[in-house]
């Protein structure tokens, strides 16, 4: 290579790279510790585990939900020991791991193609355009550009995996003539070996090493039997090779193998002593259990196969916390591209060991995705983040194909203005899509309304919003927990709240339960605390959660009638409500008594009593029952259903005016406090329904008779009362006050 030509090709890279750096920090830092909005519930775990690092509990693995490895958290913990407990600590590691992992893929396409096999000599403009253009792709992909800012250990995998082949292909084609070649090839064993701590699809990349190796032994067979051939089989094949010739490789083999097997040896320890963490989460999410492929496991694992097929250009990831909005992983000049690239890497198969290591890698690395079971359809770009690496540097092959055949067509005489118009080509497509993803990530994207779900979003609203609280040791927060929205029931606390709250006041999270034992569930769980000066209630947002407002409601009459009411204040997805002079010298309950009632119904449901109150103080039916006008009161009714029920049932509650004329209804369905409706609920089971109602303004005072009617939410069809065969029950008489 002449001086000038390595001038233009230093200055080539030194551009590439300059303009890589460029756009991997703005997509993948900018705004980093807003976007995404909140830490998901995974992200949160892992930041737990991460202090507990910090506090000294050291592990090479981490069985946690669902078990996780050990190399991802050791670095958040470096991040948080410097940035303190917040979401931009978690996610640096991850969003730097995904930046570097650009570099070597550039980095690993100039040494796959920057020489040619066949012909034995340099091509470095080839592994330029090669490298240039598949890190340039990564660097802009919306796709890539959502999972490297998120808090998932993920991106150590594509990371750790290119850069072990890539000191490995550099080191095997330098061994002869670099002495110190002995120490990359260690290092390529012990970036490899590292591969085992990122993520479990690693556990597939000694089938990656094993089948390339296997192609290599091929390659050498057919070129021996072409050599002679009248003579067949392996054995003589490789007696070809000289005795010592064999054994030096043999060494450079070992001195791959063994960094990788000590440096993995440890976690293998640990899954001997451990067995039963081994599959904690591919015992989740494994295909061929008959109970997850509905019994039909070939039939998935086919969908699977054809799903993942359809990853590459014409189906998205519908996650939001993956993608946006199902969007293809691949623009559709990269979808041709790429199956461009995986078209002549299949033609050139046995020509070319590098063709054979990208599509051996495409091949093992995505099929732990196809194993899998997600509960939404494939594909699950999470799951094949192992091989975009391969995705990428094909889709460079593609673009040098293009290349070639555009060059010869057009320019046969004039390779440099082939080679300037190929270079303005790619850049201005990396540009565009480069803006485009901005566009679409920061404007669009991280504007949705979706992923607050997606994202969990309120419970890091509540830490941040709770941290900013003067608490002390002897207050409590109570959060109440009224759906399962974004929840995960095997856990008693969002991982990202508990990360991310650094108060002083401890917190606890309260279940909506049937009436009847709410009360004294919350004070069991006061009574827990040594001390307790001031209770703050969380009161969620229910257009964000899902929620019932009744159970909310609840929860504060019961506070406000054992302490005394002090403030509240909101936020964006919450309110909390304070509480003093908090009594727990006597039993708490939601209602002193019930009022005697029993009514059974024809539709198998039936009322067993029933209270009505207003604000703290609850009525009697021995005294008149007067309402004041401007205050919503409340009514529980107690309920049992029969075996065998399957009908949802609703409940109207009229009140009548003295001339029979309704002039107040309030219709709703029958659901306990966890929101479940009566075909759900537990034959013979007591059940409370809480109902508050809101009296209208301009009812004249006097007396009014309160009546409920039980019918099919399906069908309207009121359900009659047995032996009187009258749909209409008459509860009480009540005597409306003025508003005051």
């Amino acid at each position: 290579m002449s001086g000038d030509e390595r001038f233009r090709l230093t200055l080539a890279t030194a551009g590439i790279l300059f303009f890589l750096a460029l756009a991997v920090v703005i997509l993948r830092f900018h705004r980093l510790s807003e976007h995404p909005p909140g830490l998901y519930f995974d992200e949160g775990a892992n930041g737990l585990d991460a202090l507990q690092v910090l506090q000294g509990k050291h592990s090479v693995y981490f069985p946690e939900n669902s078990g996780r490895e050990p190399l991802g958290i050791y670095l958040m913990a470096l991040a948080i020991s410097i940035l303190g407990r917040t979401e931009l600590a978690l996610r640096v590691p991850t969003a730097t791991a995904s930046a570097c992992t650009v570099f070597a893929v550039f980095w690993l396409g100039r040494l796959l193609f920057g020489h040619d096999d066949e012909a034995g000599r340099a091509t470095p403009w080839r592994g330029l355009l090669v490298g240039g253009a598949a890190a340039g792709f990564l660097t802009v992909s919306l796709s890539q550009t959502v999972l490297g800012r998120i808090a998932f250990r993920i991106q150590l995998l594509p990371l750790l995996l290119t850069l072990g082949l890539a000191l490995l292909w550099w080191a095997w084609n330098h061994r002869v003539r670099h002495s110190g070649a002995w120490w990359q090839v260690a290092l390529a064993g012990a970036c490899t070996g590292l591969v085992a701590y990122s993520y479990i699809p690693a556990r597939f990349t000694p089938l990656l090493f094993i089948f390339f190796g296997l192609t290599l032994v091929m390659s050498i067979r057919s070129r021996c039997l072409a050599a002679s051939p009248g003579k067949k089989g392996l054995g003589h094949s490789l007696s070809f090779i000289h005795a010592s010739q064999l054994r030096n490789e043999l060494k450079w083999v070992a001195a791959f193998v063994l960094p990788a097997v000590l440096i993995a040896a440890p976690l293998a320890i640990y899954f001997v002593l451990h067995p039963e963490h081994l599959l904690i989460r591919a015992n989740q999410l494994w295909l061929f259990d008959p109970s997850r492929s509905q019994g039909t496991p070939l039939e998935a694992f086919w969908g699977n196969v054809w799903g993942y097929l359809l990853n590459f250009g014409f189906r998205g990831d519908q996650n939001w916390r993956h993608n946006y909005a199902g969007r293809p992983m691949l623009h559709p000049w990269e979808t041709c591209l790429f199956w461009l690239g995986v078209a002549m890497s299949v033609w050139r198969w046995q020509q070319r060991p590098s063709h054979r290591l990208l599509l051996i890698w495409l091949g093992v690395l995505t099929l732990p995705a196809t194993l899998a079971v997600d509960h939404i359809p494939p594909p699950n770009t999470v799951r094949v983040v192992g091989a975009l690496p391969s995705v990428y540097l094909l889709i460079g092959v593609g673009l040098w194909e293009s290349f070639r055949f555009l060059r010869d067509r057009f320019f046969p005489d004039n390779e440099i203005t082939g080679a300037v118009s190929a270079a303005a080509l790619v850049g201005c497509l990396v540009l565009v899509q480069g803006l485009f993803t901005f566009r679409a990530y920061f404007q669009e994207w991280a504007a949705a309304p979706e992923l607050n779900e997606a994202y969990e979003s309120i419970w890091t609203d509540l830490g941040h919003g709770l941290n900013e609280h003067q608490s002390t040791a002897d207050e409590v927060y109570l959060i109440g927990l009224i759906s399962d929205y974004a929840w995960h029931h095997e856990a008693s606390m969002h991982h990202s709240f508990e990360f991310l709250y650094t108060g002083d006041a401890p917190f606890r999270i309260i279940q909506a339960t049937t009436t009847h034992n709410l009360a004294p569930k919350i004070e069991a769980t006061l009574a827990e605390l040594e001390q307790v000066s001031t209770v703050h209630y969380v009161d969620w947002d229910n257009s964000l959660v899902g929620g019932n407002a009744y159970s909310d409601r609840q929860v504060t009459i019961i506070l406000e009638k054992y302490g005394r009411y002090l403030k509240s204040e909101s936020h964006d997805s919450f309110q909390v409500h304070s509480y003093a002079d908090i009594d727990l010298n006597r039993p708490w309950t939601f209602y002193e008594h019930l009022e005697p009632l029993t009514v059974h119904y024809d539709g198998g449901i039936s009322i067993h009593g029933f209270a009505l109150g207003q604000g703290t103080a609850q009525l009697s039916q021995n005294q008149q029952f007067d309402l004041d006008q401007g205050r919503p009161w409340w009514i529980a009714i107690h309920w049992q259903i029969a075996p065998g029920l399957e009908a949802i049932y609703s409940v109207s509650l009229r009140m009548h005016d003295a001339g029979g004329g309704i002039v107040y209804q309030h219709d709703a369905v029958l659901q306990d406090s966890a929101s479940s409706t009566t075909n759900r609920w537990q034959a013979g089971e007591l059940v409370d329904t809480l109902h508050f109602l809101e009296v209208p303004s301009g009812l004249q005072p006097g007396e009014y008779e309160l009546r409920l009617i039980v019918y099919d939410f399906e069908t309207l069809k009121p359900t009659v009362e047995l032996g009187v065969w009258e749909p209409e029950t008459a509860l009480t008489r009540l005597q409306l006050g003025a508003s005051k």
